[in-house]
């Protein structure tokens, strides 16, 4: 049995270990895989896994051995799933394993724009506090969460978890959902339009679809309060990035953060980048070695499953 790993640099920078994966069949891996090297590399290859790496239908019918695809994260958009029907190539995903760690992302961001404790530490470390006059100083509003209104788009297992971590913090709780589903008596289903009108943050936990795609356009920060946050830590495209940064550097909303871009990495023209009182991480959410260790330990059970003929997590089945 061979495998390849397209890019498994980063879900394994060096600090895990893919001996249990070597253990499965021979086993090749590539910190990062070009498109035009997928056919090269993956020849004779009866079990792929990537990441990002884009498994196209011209790869799919390349790959004459191919059997099984594994996608190294929880969306699986980079694989033609169409074609690998065609084929009969099974297709995983990791459905869970960073929940913790990217609702953790998420009040670290909202942390920073309402305490911005990396900027004045910052400026502490420049000399600033030494010469200052006074034995304090903030160079932004410094805003209690406590009372607020966070609204909730996605209450999924990552928006269920942002929502027990905003309850702690004493906020108020609006949440829309596709699907509403039992929740706390102090959490209030709701419209998007109301979400976006009554919330003092808005954090973003839906995925990508055709019904989602800019779901934060210009009209919907229209709705929002000038003293509003807006996160995202889901999918770049849910937001219209070009509507955004006119609405903060208009001073629309009083800020946001996001760690997922439309492409990525971006392109040094994205409006975010420089756009007034934006945080932008390097989709770092998912990335705690906790979380990353969960994502290779169940990636690999998802090829040991799919050998024993027990396949599990399976987003696109075997032909019977």
């Amino acid at each position: 049995m061979k495998i390849v790993v397209l890019d498994g640099f980063t879900l394994n920078p060096g600090d895990l270990s893919w001996h249990e994966l070597r253990s499965l069949g021979q086993c090749e891996i590539y910190d990062r895989t070009p498109p035009r090297e997928v056919v090269n590399r993956s020849a004779g290859a009866e079990i792929v896994l990537t990441n990002k790496t884009p498994v196209t239908r011209e790869s799919i019918f390349a790959l004459s051995n191919l059997k099984y695809i594994g996608v190294l994260a929880t969306g699986y958009n980079i694989v033609d799933i169409a074609a690998a029907r065609e084929r009969n190539v099974a297709v995983t995903n990791v459905p869970t394993y960073g929940t913790k760690s990217v609702a953790q992302h998420t009040f670290a961001l909202l942390l920073e724009l309402t305490q911005h404790a990396g900027h004045h530490a910052q400026t502490a470390r420049d000399g600033r506090w030494t010469k200052s006059p006074d034995f304090c100083y903030w160079d932004f509003p410094l805003v209690e969460l406590d009372g607020l209104t966070m609204g909730i788009v996605g209450y999924g297992r990552i928006g269920k978890a942002v929502a027990d971590l905003a309850l702690a913090f004493g906020m108020k709780e609006l949440v829309a959902s596709a699907s509403p589903r039992n929740a706390p008596a102090n959490i209030q289903f709701t419209d998007l339009e109301n979400l976006f009108r009554q919330s003092d943050v808005i954090s973003l936990h839906c995925p990508l679809t055709p019904q989602t795609k800019h779901l934060v356009n210009q009209a919907r920060l229209a709705l929002m309060k000038r003293s509003a946050f807006l996160l995202n830590t889901s999918r770049g495209p849910l937001i219209d990035e070009h509507a955004l940064t006119d609405a903060l550097n208009a001073g629309l909303i009083a800020g946001a953060a996001v760690d997922v871009l439309s492409i990525e990495p971006p392109p040094v023209d994205n409006p975010l980048l420089r756009a007034k009182n934006c945080l932008v991480t390097p989709h770092i959410a998912w990335a705690t070695r906790s979380a990353r260790s969960r994502l290779m330990q169940i990636a690999i059970a998802n090829v040991r499953a799919f050998i024993t003929g027990k396949p599990e997590n399976v987003v696109l089945p075997l032909n019977s």
